[in-house]
C-alpha cells in the first residue's frame, strides 16, 4: 500500500478526517465481528459442557458400570510379613491356614574353578546362542546375544542384562568371576550352551569350554507351602489358587481371611456420585446464568480504552448467558434425575431402588437434584444382598440397570449438543454454519471498507488539487497586480 500524504495544500488533517470517517463505516463490521465472537464463545460453552458429560459417562464405566466392582474382596494375614495375598470376584469368603516351609529361589551360574581378569577384551564379534528353560522346566526357545569386538566387562553385562535370556549379570572383581542369575526363581531353570562359538566365548568368561549345561550352577529353589494341611510345590513365590493371589516372603505360619471389601465397592459408588453432583452443578450454574445483554463482546478499540481488569469484567459479563435455559442441556438433566428414581428388577423388591440403599436426592431443593449418600445404609445393602445392589445398577441380564439408562441419557445429550455446537472432529453444526455466514459477510465488508477508504482518499486529493490550482492562480494574480505597479 503507497503512503498517502494529504492536507499540504489545503492545510487540512485529511488522514485524521479520513479515519474518523471509516470509524461511522466500520460500525456494522464491528457488530458483525461482535457476532462472530459471542458464536465462538457459545460453541465453547456448549463444548465444554459436552466434556463434562462425557467425563462424567467414562466415570461411570469405570466404576458403577463394572459388575467386578461389586464382588472386590479383601485378604487380611495374621502373619503379613510371611504371607500377603489378595482376592478376585471369584473367590469365596473363607479361613485359610498356610505355613511356608520354603521360598523360591532363583539359579545362579558362577564357575569357581576359573577366574577372568577385569581387564578382559572381547578380540571378536560373536553371536551367542542359548536354549532357556524357566523355572518350572519349560523351554522358552533359543535366545542370542551379539557380542562385539572391544567389548568389556562392563559392556558384555549389559549385554546379557538386556537380552531375552531372562538373566541379570555382573562382574565380581574382587574374585574376578563372572556371575549369572536368572530372573525367575524354581528348581528347573537352566542355560544350555547351543554350538562351539558360544561355549569358546564362555568358556574365556571363566566358565567351562563345553556346549551343553552352563558349568557353575547352583539350582534354584521351589516354593514349598501347605494350604490347610495340604503340602504342596510352586516354582514362584507368586501364584493364584481358586481367585486368591498369594505371595510367599519368607518361612512361617499365617491365617488368611478372605472377605467382600465393602470399603471397596462403597468408594465406587461415592466417586460416582461425587463426579454426577460436580457434573449438574455445573451444567445447572451454566443454563441459569444471568444474560447481561448490554455487554457486547468489546472490540480492539474498546479493548484499547479499559484496564485490563476492567476488559477481564467486561469480558465476564459479555460471556454470561449464552446457554441460558438451554433445552438440550435442561432437557438432559431431567433425564438423568428420572432414570435415578426408576424401579429396576433386581429379583429383591427391598433393593430395586437407589432410595432402598441409601442413595436419594437432597432435600435442599437449592441443590437442584444433587445426590446424597446414607452410607449406613448402603454398607447394610451391600453386606445384605451385594447381588441385588450390582443387578440395580448393572441389570439382571433381561432388563438393564441404571449405569446402562444413564450412560443412554447421557449419549443423547451429546449428540444434541454436538448438532449444535460440533466437537474437534465435527464441524457440521448449527452455529459452524452460522459463523461460516458471518466470515463471509466480514469478508465481503472488509472488501467494500477498502473501496469506501480509496474512495474518500480520491475525493480528497482532488479537493486537494483544487485548492492547490486555486492556490497556483491567486499566486499568478498577485504577481500580475504587483508587477503593474
Amino acid at each position: 500500500m503507497s503512503m498517502r500524504i494529504g492536507g499540504l495544500a489545503s492545510g487540512m488533517d485529511i488522514d485524521t478526517l479520513v479515519k474518523d470517517l471509516m470509524k461511522a463505516e466500520r460500525i456494522p463490521l464491528d457488530k458483525l465481528s461482535q457476532k462472530k465472537t459471542t458464536l465462538e464463545w457459545q460453541r465453547d460453552d456448549y463444548r465444554s459442557m459436552n466434556k463434562l458429560l462425557s467425563d462424567l459417562d467414562n466415570l461411570i464405566f469405570e466404576t458403577i458400570g463394572r459388575p467386578s466392582n461389586f464382588s472386590k474382596k479383601s485378604v487380611t494375614s495374621s502373619n503379613p510379613n510371611a504371607v500377603s495375598a489378595s482376592a478376585n470376584g471369584t473367590a469365596i469368603n473363607t479361613t485359610i491356614n498356610m505355613e511356608v516351609m520354603e521360598t523360591a529361589k532363583p539359579a545362579t551360574w558362577v564357575d569357581t574353578s576359573k577366574s577372568v581378569s577385569s581387564t578382559y577384551i572381547s578380540s571378536q564379534d560373536r553371536t551367542l546362542s542359548f536354549e532357556i528353560m524357566n523355572g518350572s522346566g519349560v523351554s522358552e526357545g533359543i535366545k542370542t546375544i551379539n557380542i562385539k569386538a572391544g567389548d568389556n566387562l562392563t559392556s558384555i553385562s549389559a549385554a546379557f542384562n538386556n537380552s531375552g535370556l531372562g538373566v541379570s549379570a555382573f562382574y565380581d572383581s574382587q574374585k574376578q568371576q563372572f556371575v549369572l542369575t536368572k530372573k525367575d526363581s524354581g528348581s528347573q531353570s537352566s542355560i544350555k550352551v547351543q554350538d562351539s562359538i558360544t561355549a569358546e566365548f564362555m568358556g574365556e568368561l571363566g566358565f567351562q569350554n563345553s556346549i551343553g549345561e552352563l558349568s557353575g550352577k547352583t539350582a534354584g529353589l521351589d516354593a514349598k507351602f501347605t494350604i490347610n494341611g495340604y503340602e504342596t510345590t510352586r516354582s514362584t513365590n507368586t501364584f493364584s489358587i481358586n481367585g486368591i493371589n498369594y505371595n510367599l516372603l519368607q518361612k512361617g505360619t499365617s491365617n488368611l481371611t478372605v472377605g467382600d471389601d465393602t470399603n471397596a465397592t462403597v468408594e465406587s459408588i461415592r466417586t460416582f456420585v461425587n463426579k454426577y453432583n460436580e457434573t449438574i452443578d455445573a451444567i445447572n450454574k451454566k443454563i441459569g446464568e444471568a444474560k447481561y445483554r448490554d455487554y457486547t463482546p468489546l472490540t480492539s478499540e474498546q479493548r484499547k480504552d479499559l484496564s485490563e481488569k476492567e476488559a477481564e469484567m467486561w469480558d465476564e459479563k459479555a460471556k454470561s448467558g449464552l446457554l441460558r435455559n438451554d433445552s438440550s442441556l435442561s432437557n438432559g438433566l431431567n433425564s438423568m434425575r428420572q432414570i435415578l428414581y426408576n424401579n429396576i428388577n433386581t429379583g429383591d423388591s427391598k433393593y430395586d431402588l437407589l432410595s432402598e440403599i441409601g442413595i436419594g436426592t437432597s432435600k435442599n431443593y437449592l441443590n437442584k437434584g444433587k445426590l446424597e449418600i446414607d452410607e449406613n445404609k448402603l454398607r447394610n445393602a451391600l453386606s445384605e444382598k451385594p447381588e441385588a445392589v450390582m443387578k440395580l445398577f448393572n441389570g439382571n441380564g433381561t432388563e438393564v440397570g441404571i449405569v446402562q439408562k444413564l450412560r443412554e441419557s447421557i449419549k443423547s445429550t451429546i449428540v444434541k449438543i454436538e448438532s449444535k455446537a460440533g466437537n474437534e472432529f465435527r464441524n457440521n453444526s448449527s452455529l459452524a454454519r452460522e459463523l461460516e455466514a458471518v466470515n463471509k459477510r466480514i469478508f465481503t465488508f472488509e472488501d467494500r471498507l477498502v473501496q469506501v477508504e480509496n474512495r474518500y482518499w480520491r475525493q480528497f486529493q482532488a479537493m486537494e488539487a483544487a485548492v492547490q490550482r486555486s492556490n497556483q492562480q491567486g499566486a499568478y494574480l498577485m504577481q500580475q497586480f504587483g508587477g503593474g505597479q
